[in-house]
Order: structure tokens, then sequence, then C-alpha cells
């Protein structure tokens, strides 16, 4: 328990120590150059937990020692700053894994800016940090001026030459560097190769292939100053050719220890060929064939191929299978082994030189063991100085297999034949043709044989090696009458002839060829057999066998010719008859017999029910072909039906029979003997004809073409009315001139009016319908039929055809109504007269009757109304309006003129006011008599409006304000200044224009009295009226202040006037009449035309208690007398200051009467007084003098 306790301490301190994050970096500062390629690493160590760590790279630029700008991450696309994103999506600044905890960071352009202090950073995955996580470096980047140059040239040199070769190498680095320089040769697509090199240590080596050139001096690398190196090769080889160049290397140790190399430049090459001193050699070795016979020759040759062969010395040896055959030294004699010696010396081989460059081994007369393998070795010697050849270099070809064959048969062969199908009965013949590969050793035998389609084999003929001819058992007759032959062309070629051939003979035809040699001892064996044959198909002559009838003209007319033709397939030759025989069906009958028969030998046969035909039938066949054809001419309907011919194909045999083969029937061909085609046109134009009633309608039916010359039509006319379903029938004219009438014209009484007729050009149909009716409208066309007389002197209808219509339209006379369309504005007076003006400017037939109408309309009306109308018997009637508005007594008509017609509208009043035209109807007799309407217009309109007089009522409004006693009378006059008519009558009222507080007031000084001023301003006046007087000179009630005080007068027929009676001060006040205008209607009644109201009256009623001292100041001249003198100055100013103030309160009040009413007019104010007179008069203005 005691030693637990430290060795767990030392567990823990030995854990924690190996959880410490470590991060390390390359040691700085790097120096790198401007655009080379620089990597640094980093590793991390003491992690726990995932192996496969992360890195992330900043760097702190010069300008901003502080400040990190992070470059790239192996985990965060994101993480690089603008500066670097660039570089880093472009791929030219990457991070590599190069192990789980191990990278490098590669920037492959590296530029100037990229100076700075580098930190490695990698991100713990741990919640708890220990050790370091991060590792910082320096790198400096200077310029690179490294320069490598030399001259570019291409130098041609031959084997053995020397070469020199220069480059300038300099730079310009102020840091510590060493220089290495290389020269390489570049061969191609090849590797480069290194010449020789002089390393950064001083240190000459080459590479492999010239590093034994260079320790004996060969090669040499020579500085010369302070920036040359030369190459130097002093013997050139052949390898050697290829580009030279220079490569400069500037290295730079880092604080590590280690060399890095900055930056490689290489210079620009220089072409070196080299021409070669040739000393190399080829064999080939050659032979006319591999495979042979025993007994024939055979020759081997030798090729050398090489230069300046005469100048060097050659040995060549043969070998068999591995063994020496013969040996040829320099000297060219042979030597051969003993085997080969044996048969040198009999003549059968031979071994020589041929020329310089070709060596021979032949042998004459081939044995079968001689089967094997050749071939020849080259040896190129040296003659020493003693003479004696030293072995240089050995070369040999590849080795040449013959195969030696054994004796035997040397015959080959061949079958042809003229023909692998034919047709039965057509000849074959057989050719069998045999080749030798030497000379011919013996004799043949031949035997022709025929394998059947069972695969049965049977002998046609045979010839023995004596040449004698036999032929087979089933062949005996066919040769003895010459159906089969055989016979020898040539000494190796037979011929096997088969004419007239049948089915049977077809098969597989085979010629049996047996060599025959004569042994030592004079017998004959055989060497050989060969076989050969062809094959050969034939046709039975019924294969195939059919007849077939057309003909182009199925179809024929009367007296027409037609033609029929019976083919025969397949295509015969002239040697096989076939019998034709044409049989015939008439229309209506089931059975055939024989017309006519084309026999086997070329004769013709008819038939015995032939007779009818004989005269008008020409059967004739094909020269070519056995095609038959029948014509017949002057067709009728006897030679209509249905025709069929029949086939008979025959065979001759060798022994001069005949044999019928096959029968074959035709199909049935049928002949309709038709009428001709007809050629009628009938002329299908439309045509649209309008026209007035009581003109003809002139309608035609032309036919344009027509079958025969003979033709004769019949037409028939129809009439089409949209109300039916079918055309009727107006008029038939058959084909021998007949008339016939159609029910349309029977129904529609027509008879009277048609008219037919036929033109000389004989095409040209014509029917008129005379004195036109508009119920004769509708569509016409005609109907035609063509008619010929048949072969049998009957006629018959050929075609028929209806022509284009003709569309009539009748119509009435067009209509040509017009009137005035003058538009009218007319203002009149009550009572005044009105004319209206009806004007027909053109009509449509001056034998036509007008009726006239009269309309009016009036605003407030929907639809106008009949004002009045006059019939085309020349009635006059009354129209609604004339009803209504009691025009029946106002109504006036007259025409002065022709076509002219007006309307006068007497003592007019404001209602006959309208919107006011005319309508004319024009009406014609129809040609049975009838009256219909034709046209009818309107007229323009013409606005009538009739007004009542002017309002010329004016009453006086310049009366003057009146100050009278208590108990005295004041006067109101209304006088009328203008009236509007004449007949006018007025109703007079009279009204008291008083405030709400006039008879509460006394008499207030003057602060009071503006102060009641702005009060009456503000209340609204009493209107009472006094007495009112109707136009018809009623009187209405008196007022109630007023009743029995009132007096009323009329002066005149203008001037009316009231007197009041007992003034008091309460009668003070304004006062005022209104006049109303009445004139009676047109129709007696009375309206009021206008009203008018005269100026406001100013009464003041005074107090009869006054005193002396009031009635002084009610004097105005005694007044003055008095009291102004002494103060004139004071009251100027009074009044002065009263006026300013009076117009400020107008123009506030902006010029309004009371309540905001218009001023409408102002009469003289009135002048107040003060009870005691002795103040200036106030001027003020008092309700009574304004309203």
């Amino acid at each position: 328990m005691k030693c637990f306790f430290p060795v767990l301490s030392c567990l823990a301190v030995l854990g924690v120590v190996s959880a410490q994050w470590q991060v390390t970096v390359q040691e700085g500062p790097l120096y790198r150059t401007e655009g080379s390629h620089i990597t640094i690493w980093c590793n991390v160590s003491g992690y726990q937990g995932r192996s496969v760590q992360n890195f992330q790279w900043s760097i702190y630029l010069p300008s901003a020692p502080e400040r990190e700008v992070q470059i790239v991450s192996t985990t965060d696309s994101s993480f690089p700053y603008a500066i670097y994103t660039q570089r880093v999506r472009s791929g030219k600044i990457y991070v590599e894994r190069v192990q789980e905890n191990s990278a490098l960071l590669h920037i492959t352009d590296l530029q100037a800016r990229d100076v700075g202090e580098y930190e490695c950073h990698t991100p713990s995955p741990d919640d708890q940090f220990f050790g370091s996580y991060s590792a910082k470096m320096n790198l400096v980047v200077i310029p690179d001026t490294l320069q490598t140059t030399a001259i570019p040239q291409t130098l041609h040199k031959v084997e053995q030459d020397p070469l020199e070769l220069s480059c300038e190498v300099a730079t310009e680095t102020f840091q510590h560097s060493h220089l290495s320089v290389s020269w390489l040769r570049q061969r191609g697509s090849e590797k480069s190769v290194e010449v020789i090199s002089l390393s950064r240590d001083f240190v000459l080596h080459s590479s492999s292939e010239y590093a034994q050139r260079q320790s004996l001096g060969e090669v040499r690398l020579d500085k010369l100053g302070r920036t040359t190196f030369r190459l130097t090769v002093f013997h050139l080889q052949p390898s050697d050719q290829g580009e030279f160049y220079c490569e400069a290397t500037e290295w730079i140790q880092d604080p590590d220890g280690s060399w890095y190399a900055m930056t490689r430049k290489r210079s620009e090459g220089t072409v070196v060929n080299v021409q070669p001193t040739d000393k190399e050699f080829a064999v080939r070795l050659e032979t006319e064939k591999r495979l042979y016979t025993v007994g024939e020759p055979a020759e081997f040759r030798c090729i050398l191929e090489a230069q300046s062969i005469p100048d060097r010395y050659f040995a060549i040896s043969w070998a068999f299978n591995s063994s020496l055959i013969a040996s040829v030294g320099p000297n060219a004699v042979p030597v051969l082994n003993s085997e080969f010696a044996h048969r040198e010396a009999r003549g059968q081989l031979k071994v020589a030189k041929e020329s310089d460059s070709v060596f021979v081994l032949k042998i004459y007369h081939l044995r079968q063991e001689d089967s094997g393998k050749y071939n020849c070795r080259v040896t190129e010697q040296e003659k020493t100085v003693t003479g004696k050849f030293i072995d240089k270099e050995s070369k040999r070809p590849k080795n040449i297999p013959i195969i030696v064959l054994p004796l035997k048969s040397s015959i080959s062969m061949e079958v042809a034949s003229n023909a692998s199908v034919i047709l039965e009965g057509e000849n074959l013949h057989f050719s069998c043709s045999i080749r030798t590969a030497g000379r011919q050793q013996g004799r043949f035998s031949i035997i022709w044989q025929l394998v059947d389609r069972q695969n049965r084999r049977s002998n046609i003929m045979w010839l023995d090696r004596d040449g004698t001819v036999q032929p087979g058992a089933s062949y005996w007759e066919r040769s003895s009458f010459g159906g089969v032959q055989m016979e020898q062309v040539q000494p190796n070629s037979f011929i096997l002839g088969i004419f007239n051939s049948r089915k049977e003979d077809e098969g597989q035809y085979e010629c049996h060829v047996t060599e025959w040699v004569r042994a030592v001892d004079g017998e004959w064996q055989i060497v050989g057999e060969r076989r050969a044959s062809t094959p050969v198909s034939i046709t039975a002559l019924e294969t195939g066998f059919a007849v077939t009838a057309i003909s182009r003209t199925p179809g024929v007319t009367y007296s027409e010719s037609f033609d029929l033709q019976c083919i025969i397939k397949p295509h015969y030759p002239a040697r096989v008859p076939v019998s034709v025989t044409w049989r015939f069906q008439p229309v209506g009958t089931v059975e055939f017999h024989d017309l006519v028969t084309f026999t086997r030998d070329g004769g013709v046969q008819w038939g015995d029910r032939s007779s009818s035909f004989r005269t008008r039938t020409a059967i004739e066949k094909a020269e070519s072909s056995n095609n038959v054809r029948l014509s017949i001419s002057r067709a009728s309907d006897t030679e209509a039906g249905k025709y069929q011919c029949v086939a008979e194909l025959w065979r001759k045999n060798y022994n001069n029979t005949w044999t019928r083969l096959a029968e074959r029937t035709s199909n049935l061909l049928e002949i309709r003997v038709l009428q001709p085609v007809t050629k009628l046109q009938v002329s299908k134009s439309k045509r649209t004809l309008t026209l007035v009633e009581n003109r003809p309608i002139q309608l035609n039916c032309s036919v344009k073409s027509q079958t025969s010359q003979n033709s004769h039509f019949a037409v028939l006319w129809y009439v089409h009315k949209p109300s039916d379903a079918d055309g009727k029938l107006i008029l038939k004219t058959t084909h021998n001139s007949a008339f016939e009438y159609g029910t349309y014209a029977e129904e529609e009484g027509l008879r009277g009016r048609l008219q037919f007729e036929r033109h000389v050009s004989g095409g040209l149909f014509s029917l008129t319908v005379q004195r036109a009716e508009v119920s004769d409208s509708g569509s016409y066309y005609c109907h035609v039929e063509e008619w010929l007389l048949s072969p049998n002197y009957a006629w018959y209808k050929l075609a028929e055809e209806v022509s284009g219509r003709t569309e009539v339209t009748v119509k009435q006379p067009d209509s040509r109504l017009k009137l005035s369309q003058a538009q009218g504005n007319l203002s009149v007076l009550e009572t005044q007269q009105v004319q209206l003006e009806c004007t027909v400017l053109n009509r449509t037939s001056t034998a036509s009757q007008l009726v006239v109408e009269w309309f009016v309309w009036k605003p407030n009306q929907p639809e106008q109304e009949t004002v009045a109308r006059l019939s085309r018997e020349a009635t006059f009637h009354y129209g609604e309006q004339a009803a209504k508005n009691n025009l029946k007594g106002r109504l006036h008509l007259e025409s002065p003129s022709l076509g002219v017609y007006r309307l006068f509208i007497q003592n007019v009043a404001v209602q006959d006011s309208g919107t006011y035209n005319c309508r004319v109807e024009e009406w014609l007799s129809s040609p049975s008599g009838m009256w219909y309407k034709r046209a009818e217009d309107t007229s323009g309109q013409t606005a009538v409006t009739v007004m009542r007089p002017d309002a010329a009522l004016q009453v006086d409004t310049v009366v003057p304000n009146t100050t009278v006693a208590e108990k005295a009378a004041f006067q109101l006059d209304c006088s009328i200044v203008s009236r509007s008519s004449q007949d006018s009558h007025f109703a007079v009222a009279w009204y008291s224009l008083r405030t709400k507080a006039a008879g509460q007031r006394g008499s207030p000084g003057l602060q009071e009295e503006e102060e009641e001023g702005e009060e009456e301003e503000e209340d609204p006046a009493e209107r009472m009226a006094l007495l009112s007087v109707g136009p018809d000179a009623v009187f209405g009630p008196e007022g109630g202040p007023w009743e029995g005080r009132l007096r009323f007068q009329r002066l005149s027929p203008l001037l009316y006037r009231l007197t009041v009676l007992q003034a008091s001060p309460r009668d003070t006040g304004n006062y005022s009449c209104r006049v109303e205008e009445w004139l009676p209607s047109p129709q007696k009644e009375w309206y009021r035309l206008t009203e008018e109201e005269s100026a406001p009256i100013g009464i003041r009623v005074l107090d009869t208690s006054s005193t002396l001292q009031s009635m002084i100041c009610s004097n105005d001249a005694l007044f003055y007398f008095i009291f102004f003198y002494p103060f004139p100055i004071f009251g100027i100013l009074i009044i002065t200051i009263l006026l300013v103030r009076f117009k400020s309160r107008n123009s506030s009040k902006n010029s309004d009467g009371k309540n905001g009413v218009p001023l409408l007019w102002i009469k003289e104010p009135h002048l107040n007084y003060s009870p005691t007179c002795l103040e200036p008069p106030v001027l003020s203005i008092h309700p009574g003098a304004i309203d």
C-alpha cells in the first residue's frame, strides 16, 4: 500500500506529459525566390482521441504584424480571407495531408507579398486545452536573379569528332547561395541523360552512360572565368546524337542545415547529329517453298547485308537440324561432313558462293529423310598480321523448316456443267478435266454416275483405260436413240451429254477418275483415285404453269372492238408446245361453249356454236410466246358475257411420242358492252337576275358538249322556292320536241306567259316568262336528258345533267321616295300661328299615291304621337295629339303644289311646344291591280318652341322716406313703371317690415343707439301683410294692427295707393308693395307671368307729447339757424368721425345686410336728434332705411 501511491503519482505525471498537445512547424527563416513552389511542413503530437488532425494556416504581414490574415484550412472552405480566396480556389495555395498528424502548405506561385510570419494552428477537439496548438515561422521572398544562357545551334558531326559547348551561368542574389551546373542530352521523348555536372560542393560526376568516358578524360567540364562552363566530348559516338543543354540550380541552406534548390534554369539547346561509320551486318535465309515431294530439287540462299563487304572477311556454315552440313571460309572453299560429302560427290548436293553477299545450298533430289530445319551462320573475321583469322561477331537468321512428302497421285480434277438449273427438255453437258502436278505417269479410267434426291447412285456411262465406252443399264435405250453420249475431247478432258432432259435426270453428277501406273514388272496398278461432282436442278415443265385471261377493255361501247389476251406463264421456248382454247358464256346463260382452239401444231379449230363470231373475230398467237389474242370487232349485246381460255402443256419424248403434262383454266373475264360514255356537259354557271315587275324573265339552258352529233335532248325546266323542299316542274320538251306543262305552270297560271325556244345552234334552249311578278322570284334551272339511237335502232336515254341555277328576283320598283331633311327651329309667342312644311323631293312613280302623317315628340313623353294624317284618298284625319291638346279647331292643311304639304297650327299655346316631323308612305299598284306600300320616308325635324311674353313688369324702386305726426295719415304708393302686356291684370299686396324689438325701444342716447343698431342687425325682420288685392280685384283680409285704418285706391291702371289712417308710433318702420302680373292663356286660363316688389319706404311717426324743444328740434331750418353756426367746426369733426366708423363697420360686414342678406337698395338716412337738442345731430342708419 505504501508503494501504490508513488507509482500512481508517477503514472499520473506520465499521463499528463503524454497528453500534452505539441505543434511544430518548419524552422525559419526560409528564403525562397519569386515564382517558385514552396512547401512548409507542420506536425502535431501529444494528442489523444481521434488520429486525423485538422490544420489552419495564417500569416502576419510585416505591415501589420499583430493582425492575423487567414490563408487556408483543411476543414472550412470559407476560412481564407478575401486576398487569398481566389488563389485557394484556383489551387495555387492548398494543404497536402502527408500523414494523419502531418501536413504540407503549398504555395505554387510565390509572390513578393507572401513575405511574413506564417502560423500553423491545429484546432483541438477536446474541451480542455493543454499544450501548444500553433507554431510560427518566417518566410522571406527574394527576387529570382539566376540566368542560364547558351547559343542555340545545330551541329553535324561524324563519329569520333570532338564536341565543345559553352554555357553562361550568373546570379545576383544577396543571400549566400551555391550554384550547380549540369550538361544533359535529350533525345526525342526519352528521359534526359546527364553527361557531366558540377555539384554545389564543386564535385564533378556523370551518369552511368558517361561515367567510364569521364574517367578516361573523354568527357570534361571546365569553368572559364566566373560565369562560363564548357563541355568537351573528345570522341563522339553515334549514341551521343541528340540535343545538349545546360541546367543551373541555385541552392540555399535552410536553418535546419539542409540545402534547398531555390530556382532552376535551363539554357536553349544545341542539336548534335552524329554520322556513324557503319560496321554492322545482317543475315537473311530464303527458299522458294517449304513443302516438297520426294525427288524434287530444293535451294537455300543465305544473303549477307553489310557495308564494304569486299574489304571485310566473313565465314559461312550450313546446318541441318543443328548438325553441320558444310562450312565456307573467307577463301570460299567449302568443307562438307562425311554424309553430305558422299551426296555431293554423286551430284545430289552443292554448296557454293554465288557472290560476295549470297551463299547457296542446293539439294537436287530430295529424300523423305531430308525433312527438317535448315539454317546458315555468318561470322565476321579479322585478319591478323600473321595472316590468321580471328572471329569477331557471328549472326544467324531464323530456321527454315521443310517437309518432303512421299510420291503420290498428282492428279486433280474439276467437273463443270453448262447450267446448274435447267428447264425440263433442255440439254445437259458435263466436262471432267484432269490436271497432273508433273508429267503424266500413266492412264485414266472414267465413270459418270448420277446420285438422285434419294441418294441412289446409278452408272450413266464409263470409259476404261483402254478407251472403251459403255452405257449404264438404265441408259441403254436412251443411249441407243442418242439421248446420252460420252466422248474424250483431249487426253485429260472428258465430256458427257444428256439430251431432252427429264425431271428424273435431276441430281448430283459425279466424275470418278482412277489413275493407273505400269509397275517395273509391267503390270498396271492404281496410284490414286479422284472424285468430283456438280449438282443439277431440273425444273418440271408444269412447274408454275398458269393461264391468265386479261383484257384492256373490259367494257366497250356499241360498235367498238375489244381484245382478249390469254397469257401463259412461264415463258416457254418454242420447242415446248401449248394448245389454247377460248370458251364463251353469253350473258344470261350458265354454260360455256368452245369458240376456237389453237392446236399444239399451230392449227385453228372453230367450235360448233361460233358461227356468229367467225366473221367478226380474229385469233393470233405470238411468235415469241404461247400467248393467244382474241380480237372481236363491231361489238353488240350478243358479244357481252364471260370469256375463259384453257391451255394444255405437251412434251415430246425421245422416241417421238407426245405426252400431255398439264391442263390449266384461266380466270373468268367478263366483257360488258356498254352504252357510249356521255360527254354531256350543261353549263353550270350561276346567274343572278334581278328585274322589276312586268319585265320578261329570260332563262337560258346551254349544252356545252354532247356525246354525238346525232344526240337529241329533252329539257325540263324547274323552279325552286325557299319554302319548297324540291323544285317544281314548269315545262318539259321531249327529245321528239313535244311540249308538256308542269304542275307549277298549271297552279300559278303560267301557261299564257311561257315561251320556249330552241336556237339554231342546237345547244341553246331558252324559256321566257312574260310579265314577271314578285311571286315569280325563285331559283330556276334546267334538267337536260341526252338521247341516242342504239345499234338496234331504238332510242335510249344516255345521260342527264342539271344546269347551274339562275337566281331570279322580281322586285317592286326601286324606292326613290325622298323627303326634305331640312332641320328647323321655330320660336313663337302664344296665340300666334305655326307653319309646318313637308316637302317630297322625289318619288318612285308619278302614278303612286302618298300618305302623309305629322308627328310630334315632347321631352316628357316616351314616344312621338300622331298630330294629323292625310290618307292616299286625300282624307284628312286628326291624331291622338289633336284630341289631347284641343287642336281640332286649330289645324289647317293645304298643298300649294305637287309634293308640298303644309300644316298650320293656329293660336298656339305653350303645350304645343315639341319636335315635329312628317312621314310619307308611297303606295303603288301591282300588275294584278292591288295597291301596296312601296316605300316610306321621314322628313327632317322642326323644333317648335311656344313662349309666353317676356316679363317687362317693373315697379318704382325710388320712393322717399316719410315722417308723419301721430294720428296723421300716410300714403303707401305702388307705382308700376312698365308692364309685359296690355292684357295684363295685377295683384297688389303691401307689407310692413319691422324688427322684433321695435315696439320696446325709447329714445336712447348715442351710445345706446349704437348698441341697439348692433342688436337690430342680429334680429330678423317681421314681415306682415297689410292688404292684398287679387288680379280679379278681390280684396284679401286686412292686417291685424291696421284693421279698419286702411284705404285702397287705384288712381290709374298702373298706380295703386294704400292710405294708413290714424298713424301711431307703432307704425314706424319700412313698408313695401309686391305686384304680380297675370295674363290669360290661349285657352282663356289666367296664369301668373311674373312678380316684382318695390323698394322699402321708411315711415316715422312722431309722438304728439313733444315739448317746444322737441318742436324746434323737429324743424330742421330752425335747428340749423339756432344751433349750427356756433358749432360748425365741432359738428364737422363729429360727422367725419362717424363716417369713418360707419365705413369700417360696413367693410367688416362685407356690405351685408341683416343676417348676411345682401343690401337690395339704400334709402337716404334719417337724422335722429337728441331730446335736448343741445347735442349735434347724429347720423345713423335705422332698420326702416335699409332692409
